[in-house]
């Protein structure tokens, strides 16, 4: 993980973790974007993959995946 990412402070992770906990796919991805422009997309690479996703829980981590998956993707089966 980058050092930019280390320092990006928690309160601009907050409302993108509260997006992804209300289910607001729209919201997520304008938090998305602001972030990602005032940042730079590879400190939001970092700070998703090493900060944000880790503390998801798993119905949150699965819904997060469907919604990106969606266009694609007929149905999703939970399996185990």
């Amino acid at each position: 993980m980058s050092e930019t990412a280390t320092l990006v402070p928690l309160t601009d992770l907050m409302p993108i973790l509260g997006a992804i906990g209300e289910r607001d796919w729209a919201k997520f991805k304008e938090l998305e974007r602001e972030f990602a422009s005032r940042h730079g997309l590879d400190v939001w690479e970092d700070v998703f993959n090493f900060r944000l996703k880790p503390v998801l829980d798993k119905e949150s981590d699965r819904w997060l995946l469907v919604q990106w998956c969606s266009a694609g993707i007929k149905s999703v089966k939970v399996v185990g």
